[in-house]
């Protein structure tokens, strides 16, 4: 299941996130790639530490993008790793690959990667090229959103960078652990809860809503992992 979700981020939020990160110094992105994804990883991704600057960005994106209702029931996340900041000049791109599948430290914790999300931080006529395209099965899809949109995808999805040719991409990107492992059952439950919403602003009392509320419910009890 990929979900895109507009506006995670406001135009104000944007603006302060770009700003920042103009500031700051970009690294190889090789520097936190393993096995296959080394050899096929070029972008430069922002030096992460504890400035008070950068826990600020961090709180910005990170508390929109947590507290955001599709996020919530799309990733039902259970634990959550901070951002990385990408950048792809001119050139640069990320080959085929699937995300690490453990993420963390032994410091932080480690957690399982079961969600993976690219929150766009420019508008895609800043850029030429640059959309991730992920493999489904429906065949390759590939996506340039609006500066401020999420796009939502299982960690297990064959996916990649294409070459930026002109102007710069820039993106957060960051990976969760599900208290539903199963993407194929996060999807049917995805799907139930937009059904909910739309039966509970329609006909909230109903019989259906009822149903589908309940339907909602058991399947989390039984499905979760908490």
């Amino acid at each position: 299941m990929i979900i895109h979700i507009k506006r995670v981020l406001d135009t104000r939020q944007v603006s302060m996130v770009k700003s920042f990160l103009s500031t700051q110094q970009f690294v190889d992105g090789k520097v936190s790639a393993q096995d296959v994804a080394s050899a096929v990883k070029h972008n430069e991704e922002l030096v992460q530490d504890n400035r008070p600057q950068i826990v600020s960005i961090n709180n910005i994106v990170m508390n929109a993008l947590i507290n955001h209702p599709d996020y919530q029931a799309g990733a039902l996340m259970r634990k959550i790793g901070l951002p990385f900041y990408a950048r792809y000049r001119k050139g640069m791109s990320y080959g085929g690959h699937i995300d690490n599948p453990i993420m963390g430290s032994r410091e932080q914790g480690f957690y399982r990667t079961d969600v993976s999300t690219t929150i766009f931080l420019n508008e895609p006529e800043e850029y030429e090229g640059g959309e991730v395209v992920i493999q489904t099965q429906y065949g390759e899809q590939g996506f340039k959103l609006p500066a401020g949109d999420a796009l939502v995808y299982p960690s297990t999805s064959w996916h990649f960078v294409r070459e930026v040719t002109a102007g710069q991409r820039l993106v957060a990107v960051t990976w969760a652990q599900s208290m539903v492992r199963d993407a194929h059952k996060r999807e049917i439950l995805y799907e139930l809860y937009q059904a909910k919403e739309a039966l509970l602003k329609q006909q909230a009392q109903s019989e259906p809503t009822r149903h589908i509320d309940v339907t909602y419910t058991k399947l989390m009890q039984l499905w979760a992992d908490v």
